[in-house]
This record gives C-alpha cells, structure tokens and sequence, in this order.
C-alpha cells in the first residue's frame, strides 16, 4: 500500500478517508499468503484498524518500515502538519511491538542527525531497543540511465546532443541538482558531509546508545524478523 489506494484495495491507508473498515478481504488473503510463502510483511501507509486486523491473522512478526512517533514533530510546521497522518501514536507504536514487530524511524522531521538520533531514542523509550530500526524511505542511490540515454527520454529516442546527456547526469550522478535535500539517503540533511551510516552512527553514540543497541537497530533487529517471517523458504 502507498499514499493511495491500490489498484485492487488491500486495506486503508492513512492518508485517506477510511473507507474498508481496515483490510479488505484481499488484503486478509494477502497477509495469509504472505505467511505461507515466507514474506515479511511491511505495514507502512496502513492505517491503525488495517495494522490491527493484519496482526490479528497474521503469525509472524512483521515490520512498519518508516514512520516515527506523533510526538516528534520538529521545527517545520509545514512539515509536521503534512507529516503528522504518517506518524504513529505511542499505544499504536506498543500494540506493534507487543505482536514482535519492528517498527523503522524515518529521516523526516529530524534537520540534523542528532535530531534522528533523539528521535530514535523516543521511539525506544516508548518499544524498547529490541523494536526499533532505521526506515530512511529514502532512495540509496539515483535510478541507473544508460550513459547513451537522456533522463526519461522513450525508448529508442535519441538525446538532443551530447551536450543534454552530460548535464544529465551531472545532474542524477551525483551534481544534487536534480535532487531536494531528504529525498536521497546520503543527502538526508543539508550540508552533509558523511555517507549516512556514518552520520546516523555518530549521532546515536553522542546520544548515549550503546555499540549493542546500534547493532540492533542498525540492522539487526530487521534481519531478526526477516530471519523468522522467511523460515523454511529458500
């Protein structure tokens, strides 16, 4: 599910007007499959009665990949007021974890990566550091384009000239014309200067997180649950 409905409706969003009552019948079947064929289930964009009913059927642990806490809202008021359906509330962020699901703090809101780092800490406060992960919903790096080939241009089309194809890619290899500051993982916060582990590894050390608790949320606790949603299936 995203920010709207899918083609065939799996279950409420919460960026839309609940409509289904939480998962329709086929995202019931969906989460069933899910489990038989060893596939972690990421709940992002379900809204609270479609997380809870996919929990109810569901026997496995399953992951919210972004979202962070509704208390952390940062400076931007234009940015928590767009952002504040995305976020998740306290009793919600317990019910997930009470079922052994993972839940990923996101970039958003946090302008630096000590603000990440305090956001991280929120969220464990409320969970625990078993339940916690870094979600970016951010894209690692930009989509691959064919040296030979104009950004979005058709198939087979040929570029204007040589000339079109270097700003291009200065543009998408790297020159961030192209790119606005937190949509891409490495240029998460303005003036960046480190890759983002890096950065995020360093603020959450300044924020008193342990080597054993950045291991987990670092990575280990989404290869915990991946480990046990894929059990048996190669």
């Amino acid at each position: 599910m995203h920010d709207n409905d899918a083609s065939v409706p799996l279950g409420d969003v919460y960026t839309n007007k609940p409509q289904f009552g939480g998962l329709t019948t086929f995202g019931s079947e969906i989460v069933k499959e899910c489990d038989r064929l060893g596939i972690l289930i990421d709940l992002a964009h379900a809204n609270n009665q479609t997380i809870d009913m996919a929990l109810k059927i569901t026997k496995k642990p399953i992951l919210i990949s972004h979202t962070g806490l509704d208390t952390q809202l940062g400076t931007n008021e234009f940015m928590a007021k767009m952002m504040k359906p995305r976020l998740i509330s306290k009793e919600q962020a317990k019910i997930v974890a009470d079922a052994g699901g993972v839940i990923g703090v996101w970039t958003h809101l946090a302008d630096t990566p000590l603000d990440f780092a305090k956001n991280i800490r929120a969220m464990v406060d409320v969970i625990g550091v078993d339940h916690v992960a870094i979600g970016t919903d951010t894209k690692l790096t930009p989509a691959y384009h064919s040296p030979n080939e104009s950004f979005g241009q058709r198939p087979n089309q040929k570029p204007n000239d040589n000339q079109d194809k270097k700003e291009e890619k200065k543009d998408f290899d790297g020159g961030k014309k192209g790119e606005r500051v937190g949509e891409g993982t490495n240029l998460a916060w303005k003036d960046q200067k480190e890759g983002f582990y890096y950065a995020v590894v360093d603020a959450m050390l300044k924020t008193g997180f342990s080597e054993t608790e950045i291991g987990k949320i670092g990575g280990g606790n989404f290869c915990r649950i991946f480990d046990e949603a894929t059990k048996g299936h190669s």
